[in-house]
């Protein structure tokens, strides 16, 4: 799963000088992209989750190094403080805790429950505001936070254990979204920045699997070895359609259409993957979906769109 940067949801008029048209069709392009990854994660194996992030990794860094230079941004990256890398820092170790999570989870007939992570985000990341900034929520807020808790209570008695990947989905990607906020950094130099604490490690470990004789980038067919490589793009390209959009996009719009990825998600995981979905399973679903209606139309109430 890819990741939104929330330092570029700050839209001006200036932004969307080029039209709000191209915005919708670049937002609803990256959410749709990341909606459909589900369909990727598996034409990876026989790579387990750890090497597909790793890939992941290694080739978002070689695809931005190319963008970056393209696009002319390196000085961007000069000149940063130590305060700056330590949250590029944590933000990196936040993302890769995700990425690992999520393909996990596509690949082992978890597409729901990382569908139900992604609902949940905006409704941990309120929370968090609460928690670490200290800000006060209105009633209706606390109202589908408490829906959300409730989601969780139903799950983990329904299925008898606590919904994991939903959690760690929901809470890494929430605080990884907390972090980037503190980062002066849009999309291009940040993802680089995070490819360049994260890439070498990665790339360290690719060659150790190979030399051990348990990595699967040879052996396995040129076929095999352009997917992996085709992790970066897949990575890549929906974050950079996600900028062009915010640029464009009022932040509640965005707000809004960010749901169509885990629709899709989950509407991957029920028709296409054929998930089991018990009675627990759908009361859940459903008051996540209930907590998101009431937090969406309290946040365009407060927040109205504007063209």
């Amino acid at each position: 799963m890819a990741t939104a940067d929330p330092t570029v949801t700050a839209v001006g008029a200036e932004g969307r000088a080029g039209g709000t048209g191209r915005g919708y069709t670049a937002a609803v392009g990256a959410y749709a992209l990341w909606g459909l990854s589900p369909a990727f994660w598996p034409l990876l194996a026989p790579a387990d989750a750890v090497e597909s992030v790793a890939h992941r990794v290694a080739w978002t860094l070689v695809g931005m190094l190319l963008v970056i230079t393209v696009a002319r941004r390196w000085s961007d990256l000069r000149g940063l403080p130590w305060r700056t890398w330590a949250l590029i820092t944590a933000g990196s170790a936040l993302i890769a805790v995700n990425w690992g999570t999520y393909i996990w989870a596509t690949t082992n007939a978890h597409v729901v429950d990382a569908a139900l992570g992604y609902y949940a985000t905006p409704l941990v990341s309120v929370l968090l505001a609460v928690v670490v900034l200290r800000e006060r929520l209105r009633p209706v807020q606390w109202a589908a936070i408490g829906l959300a808790a409730a989601a969780v209570v139903v799950l983990t008695v329904g299925t008898g254990r606590l919904p994991w990947i939903t959690l760690v989905l929901a809470v890494s990607f929430g605080v990884y979204g907390l972090v980037k906020n503190r980062v002066p950094l849009d999309p291009i130099p940040g993802l680089t920045a995070e490819g360049f604490l994260l890439g070498p490690l990665a790339i360290v470990f690719l060659i150790g699997l190979q030399v051990a004789g348990t990595g699967t980038f040879t052996g396995h067919g040129v076929g095999h070895a352009l997917l992996l490589m085709a992790a970066g793009p897949v990575t890549m390209v929906p974050l950079l359609l996600f900028a062009a959009g915010a640029r464009r996009l009022p932040l509640a719009t965005l707000g809004v259409l960010q749901y169509i990825n885990p629709t899709l998600q989950f509407l991957w995981g029920v028709i296409v993957a054929g998930e089991a979905m018990p009675v627990s399973r759908w009361i859940g679903v459903s008051l996540i979906w209930a907590a998101l209606v009431i937090f969406t139309a309290d946040a365009l109430r407060a927040r109205p769109l504007r063209a």
